[in-house]
């Protein structure tokens, strides 16, 4: 079965240079176009992603200021009208018979549409993003004077007991919003003007159109969602509540945002019998990685080799992973400190790092030559995530827990309160930008906090009428995707009962990849290797036997 399907995958990217079909007139217009487009647009997408990697590793004004001048010569490449209606043409009125260059020209397609607006207005957009995401990396909440960093705020609001000292930080956290908030209002205007030239409703609506995803029908999965985790979410939120007043010594009803130990409670708070952060303060993070991911097949030394993992002054704050050329230059930034929440967000990223040219073949073609979506590298990457929160994967990796089984009682509680908050938090960054871009002159602080209350059951703070929408990074770096992080997820429970169920014989809750090579070859024939020739849904059928649902997450999380 397994060897069948990559075996379809290996003919079908074969089968625009050797089939008869390869020398039809309609395929030999798309090829020739595929061809000068890549010879063009390649470059010149190297070339943004090394500004880009710069730029967020030195937070310098140069920096910032060649990755705006690439992505604007990006830009004015695929805007170019010429080329977007030969690619039209050829998609409309030739009789393009491979399958796999309809599927280039599909791709190319959407990659063209969303830049057919005003150059000028591109470079607005480009020009205020940057803007923007350069206050963000250098912003640093100040209390009492002093700056701290990410990971300092976060330690105050797992830790302290004060309420006043976790509401200063807090509210110095969500300072960047006031920063941003006018340049924001601005930006979203200015993508909904592009959107609308191109015949969208909005920006929102055309994002997930140029994402092969239908506004409606990813509203509907989310109020399936709702239904489904509203009441578990509602009764684990009242044991956390608990909890949170105690250590603070407020009753339930004056717990605030600055409670919830994440600034934006879209984690699960540490209110544990164990700390699993006391393992990981005694471990090699980075060594456990390099194992691990040895050990199951996808070795990432080289990834690591090549990327920038602590914290300094100037560097985004934040963790991701790129993908420089689409030939193996793959690379992660972080800001590891020797605790379980860096530990999980290593195995996140270097998951997305597996899940990449590193291991899609390259003979699928560079158009084709990623993943398949936004939400199918992000499930591959909390694929990897949850074993962190699991003994039985220290303990095979060679680390000494004390205490397994209470490790694993925390790892197990925590997994599924952070998956069920989440499922919540996801709701509101959906439902804000849909109805942010819908209409964007309403009181957009009115609609975060209506929508925190709806869907996190956060109280928001008296008299407080502050931006703190737009303290949320994502809102401008990465719009309208984080949908994608809780579709992931349900993509991510998917393959790990397919793996459990097919390759381990065993139960999900007792599926450990450790050392397992299969499960690496498992990943790279039927998720990796088709790169983008498969659509989202039609990559999950492939991967799993069914397309994208939610009886695996439900059956894992909605139930005690």
């Amino acid at each position: 079965m397994i060897l069948g399907c990559l075996c379809l995958i290996g003919e079908l990217v074969s089968l625009t240079a050797n089939s008869p079909a390869s020398r039809h007139v309609g395929d030999a217009a798309a090829q020739d176009f595929i061809n000068r487009h890549v010879a063009r647009i390649r470059p010149l997408e190297i070339a943004v992603g090394l500004a880009w990697w710069e730029a967020n590793t030195t937070g310098s004004d140069e920096a910032f200021a060649r990755k705006e001048q690439a992505q604007n010569r990006l830009d004015a490449a695929l805007a170019d009208p010429q080329a977007f209606a030969e690619l039209q043409r050829i998609r409309t009125q030739t009789d393009v018979q491979d399958p796999l260059l309809k599927r280039q020209l599909d791709v190319l397609y959407l990659q063209y549409l969303e830049k057919q607006v005003d150059p000028e207005l591109l470079k607005q957009i480009t020009a205020k993003a940057n803007a923007i995401e350069k206050a963000f990396n250098v912003y640093r909440a100040k209390v009492d004077g002093k700056e701290m960093t990410d990971s300092e705020v976060r330690k105050v609001l797992r830790d302290s007991r004060d309420s006043a000292q976790r509401q200063a930080v807090w509210e110095a956290s969500k300072g960047v919003g006031k920063v941003v908030e006018a340049d924001l209002k601005e930006l979203v205007g200015l993508r909904n003007q592009a959107a609308r030239k191109l015949g969208f409703r909005n920006y929102h609506h055309m994002m997930l159109h140029l994402a092969e995803q239908n506004q409606e029908e990813v509203v509907r999965l989310f109020d399936e969602l709702d239904t489904l985790t509203r009441g578990p979410f509602l009764q684990m939120k009242q044991t956390i509540d608990a909890r949170l007043a105690a250590h603070c010594g407020v009753a339930v009803d004056e717990l605030r945002p600055w409670h919830y130990h994440d600034p934006f409670f879209q984690e699960a708070p540490a209110i544990y019998e164990t700390s699993l952060d006391a393992v990981y303060a005694r471990v090699d993070i980075l060594d456990l990685c390099r194992r691990f991911f040895a050990g199951i097949g996808l070795p990432v030394d080289d990834v690591l080799a090549r990327s920038d993992l602590y914290e300094r002054k100037g560097k985004s704050p934040h963790a991701f992973c790129t993908d420089i050329d689409r030939e193996g230059d793959v690379r992660v930034l972080a800001n590891i400190v020797p605790n379980e929440y860096w530990m999980a967000t290593m195995l996140h990223e270097l998951g997305h790092a597996v899940y990449s040219s590193k291991n899609i073949p390259q003979s699928v073609p560079y158009v084709l030559r990623s993943e398949s979506h936004i939400l199918t590298t992000e499930g591959i990457a909390m694929l990897f995530e949850q074993f962190s929160k699991r003994a039985d994967w220290l303990q095979q990796m060679g680390v000494k827990v004390d205490d397994p089984e209470a490790f694993d009682r925390t790892g197990r509680a925590m997994r599924r309160n952070q998956l069920l908050i989440f499922s919540r938090w996801c709701q509101v960054m959906l439902r804000f930008e849909k109805a942010m871009y819908e209409n964007p002159d309403q009181d957009l602080n009115k609609l975060w906090w209506d929508l925190v209350k709806k869907y996190q059951a956060v109280r928001r703070p008296e008299g407080r009428d502050a931006p703190d929408y737009a303290s949320k990074i994502h809102i401008v770096s990465a719009p309208c995707y984080y949908h994608n992080y809780m579709m992931g997820e349900l993509f991510a429970c998917q393959v790990h009962h397919t793996i459990a169920r097919d390759i381990l014989k065993t139960t999900p809750d007792k599926a450990s990849y450790v050392g397992r090579k299969e499960i690496g070859d498992f990943l790279k024939q039927r998720v990796f290797a088709p790169g983008r020739t498969l659509a989202w849904n039609a990559l999950t059928e492939h991967g799993t036997g069914q397309k994208l649902n939610a009886k695996a997450f439900a059956a894992d999380f909605a139930s005690p």
